[in-house]
């Protein structure tokens, strides 16, 4: 187990080089500068599609502007924000959390190219049912010639896509939170337990498809948003006294590295390190620029590819900007980033408990169950979707077992392992995305022009 666990170690810091920076921070950029900062001057009109004032139930897709938003949040607004947020801080210190802003900011025009594109160009499986996601924008916008690409995204997806990260810091949660505190041993036999009863909640919303997860998803994510801003709420009010202190030491440590270890330089040094690690969370925690956030925006039903683009640009401000930063302020204000030895999930509980002992694991731990069951389902869908596209439509249930295996394996097996394995794919996944969307680049700018200049003459 070691040996696998440095190999993971040795592979995520391989797909995370410099070159590879480049083209996701750099291309990121790019299509920023490239739309002159477009995402942030439509992010009214973005709330108004958001909110159902467009939509037609005829137009081609599966699920609505909101759904699509909601599919997409459910992966992305899970451990990643509330673990993930943990594991920055707990390695890079407050610093990381500003770098996972700037990799938001970015993020938004990011997603705002790739969902655009997922409508714009749309494909057809092998049953001739409209799907939209990279692999289908990189063959339909690109050629079939670019074909390999779009199956090298495909086969990183059916990785990508499994929910072990997620999986083991629910199981870590509700160890910590609910078996250890009431004198229940935690061993590899009740890990299995848990893994066992997550396998029977899943199975039973993933085979209704991207409908039924749709359904679910819309639920479910809003109330758990607003119960886990409540929550946090009430901490950073108990220690606002110190909250102006913690925001800017977010912002001087991102420059400084203090907290970050002296021994773990990238780029030529410290802060070097310090940006790829709180790049690497902001990535986990948004997707953006991954892939898979197109899927679900892909399916949404619509015939205007900008709308959906404006849509899937809210994705990064709601899980990143503001999520992963009540997450972060709760960590920070309440010191147990530096009192306590806790990582992931568990960090996250203990400054919970320290503001609200009587209640606040075990509210905490409703926020974490409902979000990493969202994640759960909306990750299966992206799987089956790469599924279709490498061995057809009628294979892609095959999936899910695969699917239901692995989240046995996330239930009994280490955080590091599990970050690692999904760090390294994710930025495999990204190289043929983000690839295409700067090739494709033009196309969004082209239909951007047109779509705006129907929304200034009131003809939409």
């Amino acid at each position: 187990m070691e040996f696998l666990d440095q190999l993971l170690k040795d592979f995520s810091a391989l797909a995370w080089s410099f070159p590879f920076m480049i083209l996701f921070i750099g291309g990121g950029l790019y299509l920023l500068i490239r739309s002159r900062f477009l995402p942030f001057r439509y992010l009214g009109h973005a709330v108004f599609v958001l909110r159902g004032k467009y939509d037609d139930p005829n137009d081609p897709g599966q699920i609505s502007h909101f759904q699509a938003l909601t599919t997409a949040l459910s992966a992305t607004v899970g451990m990643g924000n509330i673990a993930g947020v943990a594991v920055a801080i707990s390695i890079g210190g407050p610093g990381a959390v500003f770098w996972m802003w700037i990799s938001a900011l970015i993020g938004m025009s990011t997603k705002f190219f790739t969902s655009t594109l997922a409508i714009l160009y749309r494909g057809k499986d092998s049953v001739g049912n409209i799907q939209g996601g990279p692999m289908y924008f990189i063959t339909e916008g690109l050629g079939k010639a670019w074909k390999p690409l779009a199956v090298f995204f495909s086969l990183c997806g059916l990785l990508g896509a499994l929910p072990v990260f997620n999986v083991n810091q629910l199981t870590q949660a509700l160890n910590d939170i609910l078996l250890t505190p009431n004198g229940i041993e935690v061993s590899f036999t009740s890990n299995l337990y848990i893994g066992i009863v997550l396998v029977s909640i899943t199975a039973l919303v993933i085979i209704g498809g991207i409908k039924r997860i749709g359904n679910v998803a819309s639920r479910l994510v809003p109330g758990m948003v607003v119960l886990y801003f409540i929550l946090v709420t009430i901490i950073l009010v108990a220690h606002s006294d110190v909250l102006m202190y913690y925001l800017k030491l977010i912002i001087t440590d991102a420059f400084a590295g203090n907290y970050y270890p002296k021994n773990d330089t990238v780029f030529g040094g410290v802060l070097g390190a310090l940006i790829l690690h709180g790049v690497k969370r902001g990535a986990f925690s948004n997707e953006a620029g991954i892939g898979t956030a197109p899927m679900a925006h892909g399916a949404a039903k619509t015939d205007e590819p900008v709308r959906e683009g404006l849509v899937a640009m809210l994705g990064p401000a709601i899980d990143t900007l503001i999520v992963c930063t009540l997450t972060a302020l709760a960590i920070l204000v309440t010191g147990v980033w530096e009192t306590t030895s806790d990582n992931g999930v568990s960090l996250t509980a203990s400054a919970f408990a320290s503001v609200m002992p009587t209640y606040g694991k075990y509210a905490l731990l409703i926020c974490i169950a409902v979000f990493s069951m969202s994640s759960l389902f909306s990750y299966s869908y992206y799987g089956t979707k790469c599924m279709a596209f490498l061995f057809g439509a009628d294979k892609k249930h095959y999936y899910n077992y695969f699917y239901i295996l692995s989240i046995l394996l996330g239930a009994t097996t280490s955080l590091s392992m599990m970050i690692n394995l999904i760090d390294g794919v994710f930025a495999l996944m990204a190289i043929p995305t983000m690839m295409a969307t700067i090739l494709l680049a033009p196309k969004v700018i082209t239909e951007s022009k047109k779509y705006f200049a129907k929304l200034k003459s009131n003809t939409l």
